[in-house]
């Protein structure tokens, strides 16, 4: 059996008759005899009663109730070969959030060129917002990144919790001390991300509590922080997963919910991806897992 013999089956019952299939598809009318004859051959059955009206048999009109779901199921097995065969080579275009560069994503990137080395990847790093609309512009396959607000077009899949970390030079005054509550940051500058970025965001709910807001330096490029720290008497405002250096130390700050989600970011549309994007996040979740592990001992 093969897709030729069922499509002339379903065109013989489209059209009435054996000549009147073999016009439609072309075929010599022994070739729609012969495709026919093949299949009862294969089901053992017999699909028509001979004459001029292509009359089905009783085993015949059980076969018709199921030969679009034949049909639709081949094609639909010979596109995933297809697919399967054009991604050994191709392009991934993928968005990350700026701390996954250092830590993640060259261990990533190894373990998925020893199984696809004909992919480029393209990586796009950048905030949660704007991922979230090179998403939406189409020039991302998908992002790492946490969930943006009010677009439900984007589906986030949480992977881990990204904690905010408040970070100080070794000789600050705050270097030392065990603890300290929100309110005592207001003694010094607050280095942080951009206006849009995540953590400057959930820091701003935060202070949200209290009449009186903190003095702030936003730096786009979060991992360019420590290096303010270093050099201006400053509390900084980093993520836990953010590499520092031994001239910078972490201080315990109490905040409400220090948590943000970052996840897998696509389109809400997009229900299969391709077995590539399979395999990057498949990696991509590994190393997150060790990343976290990494976190907690530290």
């Amino acid at each position: 059996m093969d897709l030729k013999e069922l499509t002339t089956f379903r065109t013989i019952i489209q059209e009435g008759t054996f000549t009147k299939a073999a016009a439609k598809l072309n075929y010599a009318q022994s070739t729609v005899t012969n495709q026919v004859q093949r299949l009862e051959k294969e089901f053992g059955i017999k699909l028509f009663k001979r004459g001029w009206d292509s009359e089905l048999t009783a085993s015949g009109k059980i076969f018709a109730e199921e030969v679009d779901k034949l049909i639709h199921h081949w094609n639909y097995v010979l596109e995933q070969a297809k697919s399967l065969q054009k991604e050994e080579i191709g392009i991934l275009n993928i968005g990350v959030i700026e701390t996954l560069t250092a830590t993640v994503l060259p261990i990533v990137l190894h373990k998925f060129r020893e199984c696809r080395p004909n992919i480029t990847c393209n990586f796009v790093v950048g905030n949660t917002d704007s991922l979230s609309q090179a998403l939406l512009d189409n020039s991302l396959d998908f992002a790492v990144c946490g969930e943006p607000y009010n677009l439900p077009s984007l589906h986030l899949e949480p992977l881990y919790n990204e904690k905010i970390s408040f970070i100080v030079s070794k000789d600050h005054a705050f270097a030392l001390k065990p603890s300290l509550s929100l309110e005592e940051l207001y003694e010094y500058p607050l280095i942080v991300g951009g206006k849009n970025c995540l953590y400057h965001m959930r820091l701003e709910k935060e202070f949200s509590r209290y009449s009186a807001k903190p003095f702030y330096y936003s730096v786009s490029q979060i991992s360019s922080i420590p290096s303010f720290v270093q050099e201006i008497p400053s509390v900084g405002v980093v993520p836990t997963s953010l590499l520092l250096s031994s001239d910078v130390v972490t201080i315990q700050v109490e905040m409400s919910d220090p948590y943000i989600p970052i996840g897998l970011l696509q389109k809400s549309s997009i229900e299969n991806i391709s077995s590539t994007k399979k395999l990057f996040l498949q990696y991509l979740k590994e190393e997150l897992l060790n990343l976290q592990g990494r976190v907690r001992l530290t």
